[in-house]
């Protein structure tokens, strides 16, 4: 269940913003005061070039705010503060969360496990990767995209990988002209894919909310 609830674009932020570039000039043309008028242009002008373009770059990276109740798995509900960046980290792991077939339901008769691990595994490390590009955001509670994919990471898939990953590749190596189907745990792994692949799901649309995204359940095929 996401809940979201919009509109907070930080007229306040902008005042804040404005203020302190508008103080920081001030401060720069005054000492440029005391130099020789022929370099006070010019220095001046790179100096307040200086300050808006941090200005507008602080702005991006903080405006728009929009808030967003979650509650994903084994969490409660969660309120989440996000701004541009945080909702383009967001729509990235969507994007990589609602493609993979790790988070396509499987019946008994249909896919293989080995295919479904493998995806699992090509998620994590996609994952762990556009963490360590994107930039760390902050939140109320600590509470970020960022660390909404790291628990996906730590209580989903990892333990789930950790456990069923050794068990199939032995039994690949030591009865590879055997189908999967003839793998004893094979249902038990099956049930337990399913359950991975539920708490998932709820995962990438706490993702497409944090992103924007409108109806994301179309896209997932629910």
């Amino acid at each position: 269940m996401t809940r979201v609830v919009r509109g907070r674009p930080g007229r306040a932020l902008r005042v804040v913003v404005a203020a302190l570039a508008g103080c920081g000039a001030g401060v720069a043309l005054y000492g440029l005061s005391q130099v020789n008028s022929g370099y006070a242009f010019a220095i001046g002008g790179a100096v307040l070039g200086v300050f808006v373009v941090l200005g507008l770059d602080l702005y991006r990276r903080t405006a728009r705010l929009t808030e967003v109740r979650i509650t994903v798995p084994q969490l409660s509900e969660l309120t989440f503060v996000v701004n541009n960046d945080a909702q383009q980290v967001a729509w990235q792991l969507f994007v990589e969360t609602v493609t993979r077939t790790s988070t396509q339901q499987l019946r008994d008769d249909e896919g293989r496990i080995r295919e479904s691990l493998t995806s699992l595994y090509g998620l994590f490390a996609t994952t762990r990767e556009i963490l360590k590009a994107s930039r760390p955001s902050t939140g109320a509670e600590g509470l970020t995209v960022e660390s909404l994919a790291v628990t996906l990471l730590n209580r989903e898939i990892r333990p789930f990988l950790s456990k069923w990953h050794p068990d199939l590749g032995e039994f690949e190596k030591t009865a590879p002209e055997l189908p999967e189907s003839a793998w004893p745990r094979a249902a038990e792994c099956r049930a337990d894919l399913r359950r991975v692949q539920a708490n998932t799901r709820e995962y990438v649309l706490a993702f497409a909310r944090l992103a924007g995204v409108e109806n994301p359940q179309i896209m997932l095929g629910a």
